[in-house]
């Protein structure tokens, strides 16, 4: 028997629909939802420990697979079966665990999963943004404590109007995509972006955003209260000691204010902090140390905390030394690394980016092969972030979460400034050297430098910066450049870039309630004068791209040619291609275009010679001459009946010269005109319709003779000859023709 079911439906307004139902699957999870617009359906369940765990922090596991049997697909690779995460799908756990994390109770340490799955997709619904109200909703139906529902929605600009959850296909004729999180009351996450928009618009496109998100929070609601809302767990809380709390805020807040007030570096600063807590450790015995050592070293990091934010508030003043809107001192190079195709370094304050360029052909392009995405990129970006860059030391195991967002960051920053034409596949690759702030926002710097080192002809250069907020409530500051302690410290971290005609990327987290709008706007103006500002120091370095790629790097061509030829220059087995790639060092691709069918050959190479000798190969593979046309041939081949040239300027291109085509006066041996090798020019007369092969003549260029009288005396006179056999032949046809009707007649009686 199906179980009872419980369900909601969202109206978007535009006769789409999304539904909330439960009851049906995975009853045995704490809290499950599916749910679907169009043909979409996702599953997400949430399970959380009854037993607490050892760990300091709230180890919270978010998961997003997309099942290729969704979209009626196999999985790529030999095993046939969906294994580690797409890079796709942790950019949608990092932007659902983003907004959930920071609602969970700070003391709750409960191992914690939510598994988020594609189960059916339809080509006009993008899932990512389902998933964040997905999570919400299956952990308002479970006993989990949570303070709030959220979602997510993305929003697109198509046509100077704003599209609720827009399709795949909608999103290529958009200049902004963006995906909101929120509760009710506050937007708190926000990442895009956006082609050179103002600060105004993208608030606007916040705007409508949560409005949607505010209707599909309240159906959470109504689908919990219909389900039967479970009462939330009670769980074990931390113990607080308000005496101890007091004791260390009054020995510890006035020495953490003058150290984040003497303008130190991070290393003195760091090393003056936890003096400072081992002083305060030096104020408890070893058994109320080893009793409640927790809890003091937590009411030392808030006393710090406020200390920290204190200055600011009260002093403008910053753990560094500087104003809230003062940007660190920048220093930039680029051509830095003599063997890559393009470098920069890009160094502001502690942090310190080297980014790399590479420059390829088609084959060369990512790969994108989801249940919902299938195609490739020409423009990609890497980023790394070793231990060494923030002085530690712990294992490398694979690319990180983290390292795969904020790459995607500073990729979607710049992309939109590669022209359309560009002959390239582009790989950035951002080294990070040091870190004290903003790492993706060093990276978009140095990427921004190294393409145009590379000869990469961005349509305007690109900066970003990393802001942050420090509110009590009533009073607030807006930090431009941020330290990494500052981000930790603070009511929200957001990064911007953009040229200096407007913001192309944006990812924001908010951890405050109530952010005002024109707070946010503020905000994002003095990102503005702060991106500027770092632009000016990225052009002193580099004004504009180098016109032209470094000699060591490899030169592209491109070159369309018909689809019948295509064949030719693979050759059987593609021995033609293969021998010319060697011979030229070069390297040679051929792809289809799907709409004209043409043939699109890229050849790539670092001497210019070898691209030449490609391309004069390929003239002579698709050479055509025109009828009429004359034309410089070589003897390759004699023959008794003539002679077969070779088109100079299409070696490889043959044709025959009949010895009657020679010269004017008869030819007994085709040696008489011409030798092997010999070069002479011939007229082309396209194909002959008695032999139906090609003809060419070289007799035709040369001028008549003039005849004898005796020659035209003999002319005359076979002439005659010929018309009066010609009479002959008629009075002979005329004969036989009157014989059949007489027949005709006989047979008729």
């Amino acid at each position: 028997m199906i179980p009872k079911t419980f369900k909601e439906v969202i109206e978007l307004g535009d006769g789409r629909t999304i539904s909330l139902e439960t009851g049906k699957l995975a009853k045995q999870a704490h809290g499950s939802v599916v749910v679907q617009m169009g043909n979409a359906m996702l599953l997400c369940t949430v399970v959380s420990s009854y037993t607490p765990t050892t760990m300091d922090f709230f180890p919270l596991t978010l998961d997003y697979r997309e099942k290729f049997a969704a979209a009626g697909l196999f999985p790529g690779g030999y095993f046939k079966r969906e294994a580690r995460p797409s890079s796709e799908e942790i950019l949608v756990m990092r932007l659902v665990d983003r907004v959930l994390r920071p609602l969970f109770p700070k003391d709750y340490k409960f191992e914690t999963q939510v598994m988020i799955q594609l189960m059916s997709h339809d080509e006009e619904v993008m899932p990512d943004a389902l998933a964040g109200l997905a999570a919400s909703a299956a952990i308002q139906l479970s006993d989990i404590p949570f303070e709030t529902p959220i979602s997510e929605a993305r929003v697109a600009r198509i046509n100077g109007e704003f599209v609720l959850n827009p399709s795949r296909a909608q999103l290529a004729d958009a200049d902004m995509d963006i995906m909101v999180g929120a509760s009710a009351d506050s937007v708190m996450m926000v990442e895009g972006q956006m082609d050179e928009c103002s600060e105004e618009e993208m608030a606007e496109a916040i705007k409508f955003a949560h409005e949607a998100i505010k209707v599909q929070c309240e159906a959470q609601v109504r689908l919990a209260e219909a389900f039967g809302k479970k009462e939330t767990r009670e769980y074990e809380v931390a113990d607080t000691d308000e005496e101890i709390e007091n004791k260390i805020h009054e020995a510890t807040y006035q020495k953490a204010y003058d150290i984040a007030k003497s303008g130190t570096s991070k290393k003195e600063r760091s090393e003056a902090f936890s003096n400072l807590k081992e002083e305060v450790k030096a104020m408890f015995s070893e058994e109320e140390l080893e009793e409640k050592g927790k809890m003091i070293s937590g009411y030392f990091a808030d006393a710090q905390k406020k200390a920290v934010r204190d200055l600011t508030l009260k002093e403008g003043i910053r753990l560094d030394g500087r104003k809230t809107d003062e940007i660190r001192p920048i220093w930039c190079e680029v051509d830095y690394l003599p063997s890559t195709h393009g470098s920069a370094i890009f160094t502001r304050g502690e942090t310190q980016a080297l980014a790399t360029v590479t420059l390829g052909t088609s084959r060369e392009a990512n790969q994108v092969d989801l249940p919902t995405q299938q195609g490739e990129e020409t423009f990609y970006l890497h980023y790394n972030f070793p231990p060494f860059s923030t002085g530690e030391a712990y294992p490398i195991r694979g690319t990180s979460r983290r390292e795969i967002g904020h790459g995607n960051l500073a990729q979607r920053a710049l992309k939109g400034m590669i022209p359309a034409d560009c002959p390239y596949t582009v790989r950035v690759v951002s080294e990070v050297l040091e870190s004290n702030g903003s790492s993706s926002m060093a990276t978009v710097c140095a990427g921004t430098m190294s393409l145009m080192d590379a000869g990469v002809q961005l349509k305007k250069p690109v900066s970003g910066i990393a802001m942050g907020l420090i509110s009590d409530g009533e009073n607030y500051a807006v930090l431009s450049d941020i330290l990494g302690d500052e981000d930790h410290l603070g009511d929200m971290d957001f990064k911007v870039t953009g040229t200096e005609d407007g913001i192309t990327a944006c990812q924001m987290d908010i951890k405050i309630k109530g952010l005002s709008y024109e707070i946010l706007v503020n905000a994002l103006k003095q990102a503005r004068a702060g991106r500027l500002h770092i632009l000016e120091k990225l052009t002193e370095t580099i004004p504009a791209p180098n016109e032209n790629v470094k000699a060591h790097s490899p030169k592209i061509i491109t070159r369309r040619i018909p689809n019948e030829f295509i064949g030719a220059l693979i050759g059987p087995g593609g021995k033609v291609i293969q021998e010319l790639q060697k011979e030229t060092k070069t390297e040679i691709v051929i792809n289809e275009d799907p709409v004209t069918e043409e043939g699109i050959v890229e050849i790539l190479g670092t001497q210019q010679e070898g691209i030449d000798k490609v391309l004069a190969k390929i003239d002579a593979i698709t050479f055509k001459p025109e009828k009429g046309s004359v034309y410089e041939v070589k003897v390759i081949k004699l023959l008794d009946f003539g002679a077969v040239v070779e088109y100079v300027d299409a070696p490889g291109n043959e044709v025959l010269l009949h010895i009657s085509e020679l010269a004017w006066e008869r030819t007994n041996n085709v040696t008489d005109v011409v030798n092997l090798g010999d070069v002479i020019d011939v007229k082309y007369f396209g194909v002959d319709p008695k032999t139906r092969k090609e003809k060419v003549s070289r007799k035709a260029l040369l001028p008549r003779p003039e005849r004898s009288e005796s020659d035209n005396r003999d002319r005359n006179r076979d002439n005659n000859r010929g018309n009066r056999d010609n009479r002959g032949n008629r009075d002979n046809r005329d004969n036989r023709n009157r014989d059949n009707r007489n027949r005709g007649d006989r047979n008729d009686d």
